[in-house]
């Protein structure tokens, strides 16, 4: 890759997306099909609230490399906050069903799952992802986020304790359950909620980074990802 692909990425990093994204344009016939090129101008794009054009990239990674489980969440994301969620739920189910021994591509669904308001296949998620890694703490708190949905508060808050136990924080009071676990946090965040069953809240930057970061089980993926949604939801 050349210095200038790296300069673009810099001025990604650094949250200069107008800049970045004009570098990355003015890269497009030199960089074109290098997978590495297509994902950061992809999600270039996606910051500066240009969903379509970013499916685009998204639509080459795919077709360069069809299998890549990892090209295939970033795109249900995207088609996602398009609100193309079959699509998205098609492109997640085919990245579960290549890569099915990964937690993370169940927890993935689940999140999008929950969102459509299918709890019970969320609910089945989550359980899977925790099947696969009994000792997900953030898995453990969004099935709970969900069962307290569904108005099950007693599951709820054994899947809070359960979370709170493997993060190795104290358990909670009922109305004092953790919200989704961020990487390198040093003092985890507590969130009052009613005693009654939660309506599926609108698609705020709030309740969106509340779940959404959750659904990356490696703690790198998750702060990338997460300072990746920040800057789309920002400017809205």
């Amino acid at each position: 890759m050349t210095m200038n692909f790296e300069k673009g990425v810099a001025l990604y990093k650094e949250g200069d997306f107008e800049a970045a994204l004009t570098v990355f344009q003015e890269l497009s016939g030199v960089e074109q099909g290098n997978t590495q090129f297509h994902l950061f101008r992809g999600r270039t794009l996606t910051r500066l609230g240009k969903g379509a054009e970013a499916l685009a990239d998204f639509d080459i990674l795919i077709d360069l490399e069809p299998y890549n489980t990892d090209f295939m969440s970033d795109r249900g994301v995207v088609l996602h906050l398009l609100g193309r969620n079959e699509e998205a739920l098609t492109e997640l189910d085919r990245a579960a069903n290549l890569d099915p021994r990964n937690p993370y591509r169940y927890s993935s669904r689940a999140y999008l799952k929950d969102r459509i308001g299918d709890f019970f296949g969320a609910i089945a998620d989550y359980e899977r992802a925790i099947e696969l890694d009994p000792e997900d703490a953030v898995a453990f708190n969004n099935l709970g986020l969900v069962e307290e949905k569904m108005g099950r508060m007693e599951k709820a808050k054994n899947y809070f304790e359960k979370a709170d136990s493997l993060s190795g924080y104290p358990p909670k009071k009922e109305t004092e359950v953790p919200s989704s676990l961020t990487p390198n946090q040093t003092e985890k965040p507590k969130q009052t909620r009613p005693n009654t069953p939660v309506s599926k809240p609108k698609l705020t930057m709030g309740h969106f980074m509340q779940v959404v970061q959750g659904i990356f089980t490696k703690s790198e993926v998750r702060k990338e990802f997460t300072t990746y949604i920040k800057g789309v939801f920002g400017k809205k």
